[in-house]
């Protein structure tokens, strides 16, 4: 498992190997994701601080194993491969969503 930071705070955690989770945590949509979610009323990332995938603590891992992915989904479309999970470390919002309440 490997872990994104950024500025050294771990943001997200993923379980592919560390080709895929360079390509999935350092590619351009998920860099515009970063900028858009937020955490505390921030973006998560200002797309100036330093980003960096490293493998995962074992309490990184710990609480990605503890995590209730909805496997619901998965069970409707058996025939399609299960792909790697993100998860985010950090209490993410939509801003979108937050205009809506």
């Amino acid at each position: 498992m490997f872990t994104l930071t950024i500025s050294d705070k771990p943001i997200a955690i993923t379980n592919a190997d560390e080709e895929e989770a360079r390509e999935l945590l350092m590619s351009e949509d998920f860099k515009e994701d970063l900028k858009y979610l937020e955490s505390e009323g921030a973006p998560l990332w200002d797309g100036i601080a330093t980003l960096n995938v490293r493998a995962a603590t074992e309490e990184e891992k710990a609480e990605f194993e503890g995590a209730d992915f909805d496997d619901e989904e998965d069970d409707e479309d058996e025939d399609e491969e299960d792909g790697p999970y993100i998860m985010f470390l950090v209490d993410v919002t939509d801003p979108d969503e937050a205009d809506e309440d």
